[in-house]
């Protein structure tokens, strides 16, 4: 006995949408305004050659004419997914080559990636514009994190500004005299003293230095923007020197640049060897008062020579006094793949590992200025 099954046309568009075009083998297809969504979204996962087929489709999709489609068809959340996965899928070169197209992009921090991968590839035209677009994510990153890394940060240097040490020429008198008001004697004219209050007039004096320190292989990329936007935070708070250091297996001292991050993530070179020893022996070169300097270093842990330098100059700067926050990864969907058996050793070693959000690694630091 046969059954007539009614069909839904809108179910079997939406399994066309969701097999791809390897559907249409099998009888699943569409049409109209529906065929046509789903050769927009069959150009993101399609090859160069599928789309050279002869067929009697319309006519063949370009990256212009996708582009100025999904602007009209999409809403704004499905556009920038649909941009994003072209950008990570295919049309590099041709994205990398023609600002008219860059300028349709939603600028996102893929973009921002693909751009920083793909630098080579970028005419004076399409680099001017791409400055733009980094500078857009970077505001957008930085306007994010600010608040929170300023409040951990700067909220840690006001109390660090009180040394429990019992110094008489580090005594702060006008906080002294204001919080033991109360004690007054008014028989004997005397102020009673129950707590003094120490001023750490040489903490005043000199700086907290934060040295950040970023591994520049191409798994550390997220991390790596992530890093020069939060360093330009630091560099903008007072009571904090901040320096900042590209390595593979040469240094790249960026510290003049710290406050222009997008200038910073331009000078990234992806790729080569790792000496992450030679990037912490740099960083201990700078470094002028031991017990008042973080050094930040973020890396996946894979260091190109023997394992034990890296691990005998941790211990070194440990013992001195300096600080050491080791971050397999940094941002907010950090997925950090990294030498989780060197991390430990570096633990060991005197090194804080930690993988976390921009403002967790504020928080650390705060606690570490305040001596938490």
């Amino acid at each position: 006995m046969t059954t007539n099954i009614p069909v839904n046309q809108n179910h079997i568009s939406k399994w066309r949408l969701i097999l791809g075009k390897e559907a249409e083998k099998y009888g699943i297809a569409c049409d109209g305004e529906i065929s046509y969504t789903g050769q927009l979204i069959d150009f993101i996962f399609s090859s160069d050659s599928d789309n050279r087929q002869g067929g009697k489709g319309s006519s063949r999709l370009t990256i212009p004419k996708w582009i100025d489609a999904v602007n009209v068809l999409f809403p704004n959340p499905v556009k920038e997914v649909m941009q994003r996965e072209l950008v990570k899928r295919r049309g590099i070169h041709e994205l990398m080559q023609k600002p008219e197209l860059l300028e349709k992009i939603e600028p996102n921090l893929d973009l921002v990636k693909t751009i920083l991968t793909h630098k080579d590839l970028l005419t004076p035209e399409t680099r001017s514009l791409t400055r733009k677009i980094i500078d857009h994510v970077v505001e957008q990153l930085k306007k994010k994190m600010k608040i929170q890394i300023e409040r951990a940060i700067t909220g840690a240097i006001r109390r660090d500004r009180h040394s429990p040490a019992r110094v008489f020429r580090n005594i702060d008198l006008k906080t002294t005299i204001r919080r033991n008001l109360k004690n007054f004697d008014t028989n004997s004219q005397k102020l009673l003293v129950d707590k003094v209050f120490f001023f750490a007039a040489e903490r005043k004096r000199r700086p907290w230095h934060i040295i950040v320190t970023v591994d520049q292989s191409g798994s550390m990329l997220d991390s790596a923007i992530f890093s020069s936007v939060m360093a330009s935070i630091f560099a903008e708070l007072p009571s904090l020197k901040t320096s900042l250091i590209l390595f593979d297996t040469s240094i790249v001292d960026l510290s003049d640049k710290v406050g222009q991050p997008v200038d910073v993530l331009l000078s990234i070179q992806l790729g080569g060897g790792t000496d992450i020893t030679q990037a912490l022996m740099y960083a201990n070169q700078l470094i002028r008062e031991p017990k008042r300097s973080i050094v930040v270093l973020i890396t996946d842990f894979y260091e190109g020579r023997p394992e034990h330098d890296l691990i005998r100059q941790v211990g070194l700067m440990a013992e001195s006094g300096i600080r050491l926050i080791g971050l397999g990864a940094l941002g907010y969907n950090a997925q950090p793949e990294y030498n989780k058996t060197t991390a430990r050793k570096c633990r060991k070693a005197g090194m804080d590992i930690l993988v976390c959000t921009p403002e967790k690694l504020a928080e650390c630091m705060g606690k570490i200025i305040i001596g938490a």
